[in-house]
């Protein structure tokens, strides 16, 4: 008897193999793909992320690297932003403006003698005076007004939005060496006024006070220089 069943336990086992899927057993576990995958070769992390696999029937989304980030420019945020983000800045090229505003009114009425300045002509304040004076012109040759009017026009420029992105050293110099200049010469313009004319022009003062305030400004501003460079906090 022990043949036979042993003969019988050997065509048994033979047909279970038969049954079996092809290349494995009865009893293995189906193979997962997304358990096989392979180890990226990047140290170890992976381009996806690992809560996103095929098995979810989601497609796959490549996880957020701080260093691309980082490097992503900031976007632009028009005029309207960067007032926002630099009131100072903002103030000089307001300021510049009112400056070649007055400064054009001040050159047409030099160069048309049919426009009276509109201002007080009695008294300490004595617009017409001052402005027809000999020293309303400079060397004899250049009208105080027309300097007036090229450096506003300068100021304006460099003062503008456009003008304060170009954050070069040269642009900065031009801007603070130019104000420099300006307020030099509105000292210059206020003892004309005071001691050798005796009378004093309202438009002039104003340009005066303006001229001033963006000097004090711009110094201020200066004053940053060092300390932006050296704050700013390290790339990783």
């Amino acid at each position: 008897m022990a043949p036979q069943k042993q003969a019988k336990r050997s065509r048994n086992a033979t047909s279970a193999r038969k049954k079996a899927p092809h290349g494995g057993s009865q009893g293995r576990r189906p193979v997962n793909v997304a358990d096989t995958e392979a180890t990226p070769a990047n140290g170890g992390k992976s381009r996806f992320s690992p809560a996103r696999t095929a098995a979810s029937g989601q497609r796959p989304v490549p996880a957020t690297d701080d260093a691309a980030v980082d490097d992503v420019a900031p976007a632009r945020t028009g005029v309207f932003g960067w007032v926002r983000a630099n009131p100072l800045k903002f103030t000089t090229w307001l300021l510049a403006i009112f400056g070649f505003g007055v400064s054009i009114y001040l050159t047409i009425t030099h160069y048309d003698t049919h426009i009276t300045i509109a201002c007080s002509d009695n008294g300490l304040v004595n617009c017409q005076k001052v402005t027809t004076s000999a020293q309303s012109v400079v060397l004899g040759i250049f009208p105080v007004a027309v300097l007036g009017l090229a450096f506003y026009t300068f100021m304006v420029a460099i003062n503008s939005p456009l003008g304060w992105r170009f954050d070069l050293p040269l642009v900065r110099w031009a801007r603070l060496g130019s104000v420099i200049v300006g307020m030099g010469f509105v000292l210059y313009l206020i003892y004309a006024e005071v001691i050798q004319i005796c009378n004093i022009c309202l438009w002039c003062t104003s340009v005066h006070v303006v001229t001033f305030v963006m000097f004090a400004l711009l110094i201020y501003d200066a004053t940053s220089w060092g300390l932006s460079s050296t704050t700013a906090p390290a790339r990783r």
